[in-house]
């Protein structure tokens, strides 16, 4: 499939997903070689406690089964508590690069929580649904999303986690 046409796909996937929801949102344009998070953070001014990473993570025992875990990005998902006992999983690991892009047809960077797979579990940090706003992915490196963190309340399959992540220590 022609890389241009997958990504206008999943452009319009997540605009259909982010009006269905009702919620007010702004994309923001990103240089795609500032997609990650902290480069993201540094070069635009944004605090990490307004910036929300969604990350897939993989059960590898008791079947392979994904969820989307949604946190802050001063913030670590806490993997071997929370999201493994959560899973039902003796392990569980982060989703590959490629896994992510099979699955969800987003490149790291990019991932959003909106307009996931039918039926793929998200999970929200509470600490995200503090925050007066967050930028998320937007599914392609190229742009972020401003919205409120109201938006998981009308998202299918979004569920709000205490202790999915713990605040980094800093210094």
């Amino acid at each position: 499939m022609n890389h241009d046409l997958k990504q206008e796909q999943i452009e319009r996937r997540v605009r259909e997903a982010l009006n269905a929801s009702g919620q007010d949102y702004e994309i923001m344009a990103c240089d795609p070689a500032l997609a990650d998070t902290a480069d993201f953070c540094a070069h635009y001014g944004i605090p990490p406690e307004k910036s929300a990473n969604t990350i897939l993570i993989k059960a590898k025992t008791g079947g392979e089964r994904f969820v989307a875990c949604v946190l802050l990005a001063d913030s670590k998902l806490d993997v071997n508590r929370t999201v493994r006992k959560r899973l039902g999983a003796r392990r569980v690991s982060f989703a590959s690069a490629e896994e992510t892009r099979s699955l969800c047809g987003m490149a790291l960077g990019g991932v959003t929580p909106v307009a996931l797979p039918h039926g793929m579990p998200v999970w929200v940090d509470t600490r995200v649904m503090k925050a007066d706003y967050v930028i998320l992915g937007a599914g392609v490196r190229e742009a972020k999303i401003k919205v409120s963190p109201a938006l998981f309340e009308s998202l299918p399959g979004a569920e709000i986690v205490e202790g999915l992540a713990v605040p980094i220590q800093s210094g």
